[in-house]
């Protein structure tokens, strides 16, 4: 029986899951890093979330790992160069989240354009202030979605009743136009769209691609959506644009440097700025974190390493 490491807290759906398809799990979520490297050489899979950098170091130059399997969607705590040197297999659990996702990217949106925290926070303090609270409707408006995967679709997907043109970029995809979106290319979501959507991964070329020139390409003031990665985003160059109008609004659940109290001067002016607009909606990463979600991650993860159907080596 292949025997599998889990370093990071897990539903505890996950253990029959596992059994049931043969696997035997060893569950250590507390577990460090130099805690692996010392009995890594024991297992043939390794189960992650986002803490632990899974790269030559951790695995060692002869890794008895044959599988990764991350809990989630990103997967840039992977050297993935690495793992395809070594012939490991990489697996990741989009599917489980993408309902989650694509449930708080509408949600948060509408909470944006209709001014609910602020309208919340009012009432509470015994303002009543409704003309100042005025919103806007997604009715008529085109939404222009940058990335077409797991969340992208979501997303476009719980778009559909709103009334709404749903434009979707994707620079490794072509014909994907559906019910939920229109294929379209950068230059007419540049030149179109009232409201973007980041549903792309972090990568090399992706990193810090939102900058002041990127932004500045926009036809119109946008409202801005990224439930992405933060470091896609530079987020100075996000304030600056919100202060001169070419950004209306933003609602952020990640973010450039998500330890907060790790801040460089920048990246706390832009935080600080960013924290004190009541145009922007920030959250700490959560659009992907449910109770169901939590569930339907282990579902999708245990679907792929079913398929894989690894044997124990020796």
């Amino acid at each position: 029986m292949p025997l599998c490491l889990v370093i990071d807290p897990m539903h505890e759906s996950l253990f029959a899951m596992m059994t049931a398809i043969g696997w035997q799990v060893d569950y250590k979520p507390t577990i460090t890093r130099d805690e692996i490297k010392a009995i890594r050489d024991g297992y043939d899979g390794l189960i992650v979330r986002s803490k632990t950098t899974i790269d030559r170091d951790l695995l060692g130059p002869s890794p008895t790992i044959r599988l990764i399997g991350r809990a989630g969607a990103g997967l840039d705590n992977i050297d993935l160069d690495y793992m395809q040197e070594k012939g490991i297999h990489v697996l990741h659990a989009s599917e489980g989240n993408r309902d989650a996702v694509g449930e708080y990217a509408v949600g948060a949106l509408l909470s944006l354009l209709r001014n609910l925290p602020r309208a919340n926070a009012q009432v509470r303090q015994e303002v009543w202030d409704r003309e100042g609270n005025r919103g806007e409707e997604i009715m008529e408006k085109t939404v222009g979605i940058v990335g077409y995967g797991n969340m992208g679709q979501s997303f476009a997907r719980r778009l559909s009743g709103f009334g709404c043109k749903v434009l979707a970029y994707d620079k490794y995809k072509t014909g994907f136009s559906d019910t939920f979106a229109r294929e379209a290319s950068m230059e007419t979501l540049w030149a179109e769209a009232d409201i973007f959507s980041l549903h792309i991964p972090l990568t090399a070329e992706t990193r810090r691609m939102v900058d002041t020139l990127y932004l500045a390409r926009f036809k119109k003031p946008i409202v801005f959506v990224n439930t992405a990665r933060g470091e896609i985003v530079s987020l100075a160059d996000l304030a600056a644009a919100l202060e001169k109008g070419q950004v209306r609004g933003a609602v952020l659940d990640v973010l450039e440097n998500e330890k907060l109290a790790t801040l460089n001067l920048n990246q706390r002016q832009a935080f600080d700025f960013l924290a004190g607009r009541p145009d922007v909606i920030l959250t700490p990463h959560i659009a992907g974190w449910t109770f169901e979600s939590h569930v339907k991650i282990n579902v999708a993860l245990v679907e792929k390493i079913k398929a894989l159907q690894l044997e124990k080596k020796g």
